[in-house]
Formats: structure tokens, sequence, C-alpha cells
């Protein structure tokens, strides 16, 4: 019989008190406030590991005259529940939306803490979740173990089908872009100009690209630019005050890994090498960027290799 790690955590919580596994993972969400009505919950600049539960994505809560609404839900149940427990007690207001910018559990699989109904997503982002999440699911649970108890695969029930949405008066301007994800979302807060970029923006943090389309992410990134927006809240790393630095950062550094990971293929070097690649000296400040070249150095080489380097007996002439 073959047991299932989620069987064997369940055997383990007949084992150890609920009080005290409650009390040994708690997540320590702080909002801070970055415009009038809106507070950002700062992720940690690491990968998802055991010591910070996932809780790598940064969050947003906005105040609005009907209720909460929240942008993104954390990696597990256990987060969901204490963020939908914080919001409502900063804003004193119910939690009214949810939206889910893509597909990746970091940001996604905390929506289980609410509703369905009124938890919205792109409709790409809800396919790729109801066609990825299951393999990010499990690979959640390898990683965290007890943080991810409870935390089941669950879709958004609301697919985001306008630009806009109107919450007592609070406009938010809704966006359906690309680039990080084949669906990413970003939302302009009318009222402050505040740019919510999800993953499509990364601030003082190296750029993560598991589902990335570089060509793509470098136009939404002229959108966003485009837009009459002030502050910006990236999808991890800082809050960013002017509102471009983030999006300068992250188009530095996809385009430096374009061209510098294609140039390695045609080289001749080989995945390790290229994990080890100089980082040009502006993007060195940025955190976590080893890391994230050597995870894209396994996104992007070996189709680069297909395309770059053909089989002798397939090249033309």
């Amino acid at each position: 019989m073959i047991v299932s790690r989620r069987t064997v955590l369940g055997g383990l919580a007949a084992t150890i008190p609920a009080a005290a596994m409650g009390a040994a993972l708690a997540y320590p969400i702080s909002p801070v406030a970055i415009a009038d009505g809106i507070w950002m919950i700062a992720g940690s600049d690491e990968p998802i590991q055991r010591g910070n539960g996932g809780a790598i994505a940064n969050i947003t809560i906005i105040a609005t005259p009907a209720g909460t609404v929240l942008v993104d839900s954390g990696p597990s149940l256990r987060y969901g529940e204490a963020l939908k427990a914080v919001a409502e007690q900063l804003t004193g207001r119910k939690v009214i939306r949810v939206y889910i910018t893509h597909l990746h559990p970091d940001h996604a699989m905390g929506l289980g803490a609410f509703p369905r109904e009124i938890v919205a997503a792109l409709p790409g982002t809800i396919e790729d979740i109801e066609h990825n999440g299951q393999g990010f699911s499990d690979a959640m649970y390898r990683i965290l173990d007890d943080w991810m108890r409870g935390t089941d695969l669950t879709l958004p029930g609301l697919p985001i089908r306008t630009d806009h949405e109107a919450f007592g008066g609070r406009t938010l301007r809704l966006m359906a872009l690309a680039g990080h994800s084949a669906a990413d979302l970003a939302i302009l807060d009318e009222q402050t100009g505040t740019l919510i970029g999800g993953d499509l923006l990364f601030h003082r943090r190296a750029p993560a690209t598991p589902s990335a389309d570089l060509a793509r992410w470098r136009e939404s990134l002229s959108v966003l630019e485009a837009l009459p927006h002030k502050g910006a809240v990236p999808g991890h790393g800082s809050f960013d005050p002017s509102g471009h630095e983030a999006i300068a950062q992250t188009r530095d550094w996809i385009t430096w890994l374009d061209s510098a990971l294609s140039d390695a293929v045609r080289g001749g070097l080989d995945m390790v090498e290229a994990g080890e690649l100089a980082i040009p000296a502006p993007l060195m400040a940025m955190a976590a960027g080893r890391y994230e070249l050597q995870r894209s150095v396994s996104h992007f080489c070996p189709g680069l290799e297909g395309r770059l380097l053909p089989r002798i007996d397939r090249r033309d002439g």
C-alpha cells in the first residue's frame, strides 16, 4: 500500500495536541500602510521553505466603503485564515472580494479560507490552477509539512470579465496581462494611484520565472509603465514609492537574463556553468539573484538548446 504524505501528516495530528501545533506554527502578519486605505503585508525575500511557511509573496489589503478587498491570499489555509482575521480587524469590515493575481501557490493556496463566490481571478488563471494546482499543492506539502494542514486545492469561483470593479465608490481598474505567467492580473486603485502588480513586478528582489514568457512580460511592463500611477506593490520585494523603480528593475533583470542565457547556450556552456554566470553589478543588489538565475537556467536552457542548437541532421542546408 502506498501511503501519501498527507495521510502521514493526518496520522501525526492524532498524537500532537492541536493547541500545541497551532502555537508552534503561526504566521506573523503585519500590515504596513502605503496609501490612503491600503496596506501591504511583506513576504519574506527567500525561497519557499519551512522556516517561512511559504509566506514569501506580498499581500495587499484595501479598505472600501462596501467592505475589505484583498489582493492574493497567501500559501496555505492557515495563512488565509490569519489574513482574513487581521484584515477585518484592521478595516472593521468583512472581506467581500479576494483577487488572485496568478496561479502560483505562494499567492493562491490560501483562498480556501474564503467563500469561492468572492474569490476572483482571470479565466486563464482559473484554468491554470485547475491544470497545475495539484502539482503545486503536492510540492508545497513536501516542502512545508504541517504549515499546509487542511489546505486543499480550491478554484476561484468568480472569473474576471470586466476591466473595472467599484466598491461603494472606490474603483479598481483590473488589467488582464501576461508574461510572468500565462494570465497575470494587475490592479490600479484609482483613488490613490497605487499599482498592485502581482508578480509582473519585483522590487530589489530577482524575478522568478517558472512559468514565464519574457517577451510578453516586457510588453506587460510597458503597459504598466504607461499607467497614471504612483506607488507600486510588487509581488515580491519592498514597496516602491516611486511606482517606476520596480518596473525598471524587473525589465532590466529579464532583459539581461534573456540575452545571457541565449549567449551561454550559443557558447556551449552547460546548465551548471550557465548557473554560475556573472550577474551584472547593477543587478547584484537584488535579493535571491543567484538562486533565481539558477532556477531560470532550468526553466529556459533546455528550450534554448533545442532552438539554438538543432541536431546536425535537422539543420537547413
